[in-house]
């Protein structure tokens, strides 16, 4: 139960390569720590807590994420916004902010959630631009990749296609669109000619499901995912995941605003 009477929304967005993921970690750079360690600057004490509508794994980026702040006394956060910026260093955003009600819960009202992943097949591929996008080699064709995203339309078991906990039950998941294309998003000195990228939106994500997606979709057949979706109990060679650094959390969309 949260005893802070007051809460704040902010969109955030952040560039994940040099950080840990969302979640504190001792001694490591996170980007919820990040954003702990310069709101207790600027508050003066530590008497808040964060939470993230999602908690991205170590190296991936966010184009646009949500963050609720719970205080006890109310802060004209909107003002700070600029030397909160300032502070956060350039690597982490914080788009925007809004008092929401008491009661507003962030992780129950997400309605869906779009994430890009991108990469090539270059040989050429400059090593700056391994800060946004994957270098992968022995790829299924275009129209193959096009056709093996498609297969995981809809709701399905999605527990050949994730990193399983020992606490959680339920691998079904919903995906509401998935595709692969061709991409002009990076363009310049350092960035290859061909440059694919993989989007998928669903409600909810299981760990590492987007980057086993992705690792599928690379090199599997459509016959072995379909039989992985169908039979998701049987004991499948493990889907490797696919790197961080491609992977960008591309939109949340919230409901009940």
């Amino acid at each position: 139960m949260q005893s802070r009477p007051y809460s704040y929304l902010f969109s955030i967005s952040y560039f994940g390569a040099r950080f840990k993921g969302w979640a504190p970690q001792p001694g490591q750079a996170t980007i919820q720590g990040r954003l702990e360690k310069v709101l207790r600057f600027f508050l003066g004490h530590a008497d808040f807590s964060i939470l993230g509508s999602s908690r991205t794994d170590a190296g991936v980026s966010c184009r646009l994420g949500f963050a609720q702040l719970f205080l006890r006394e109310k802060v004209e956060l909107e003002k700070l916004l600029p030397e909160l910026n300032r502070h956060l260093g350039g690597e982490i955003r914080l788009n925007s902010v809004r008092e929401v009600p008491r009661e507003f819960n962030l992780i129950q009202s997400v309605e869906r959630k779009t994430y890009r992943y991108f990469f090539s097949d270059s040989v050429e591929m400059h090593p700056f631009a391994s800060a946004y996008l994957t270098q992968v080699f022995e790829i299924n064709s275009l129209a193959q990749m096009e056709e093996n995203a498609a297969l995981f339309l809809g709701k399905h078991d999605f527990k050949a296609f994730c990193t399983p906990s020992p606490n959680k039950s339920d691998f079904e998941r919903e995906v509401l669109s998935a595709k692969v294309y061709l991409t002009e998003e990076f363009r310049g000195e350092f960035f290859p000619k061909r440059v694919y990228c993989f989007e998928v939106t669903g409600t909810g994500f299981l760990h590492h499901q987007v980057r086993k997606m992705v690792n599928a979709i690379w090199h599997l057949s459509p016959e072995e995912i379909q039989a992985r979706l169908e039979k998701s109990e049987e004991p499948w060679e493990t889907v490797p995941t696919a790197p961080a650094n491609g992977l960008v959390l591309w939109e949340t969309v919230l409901r009940n605003l």
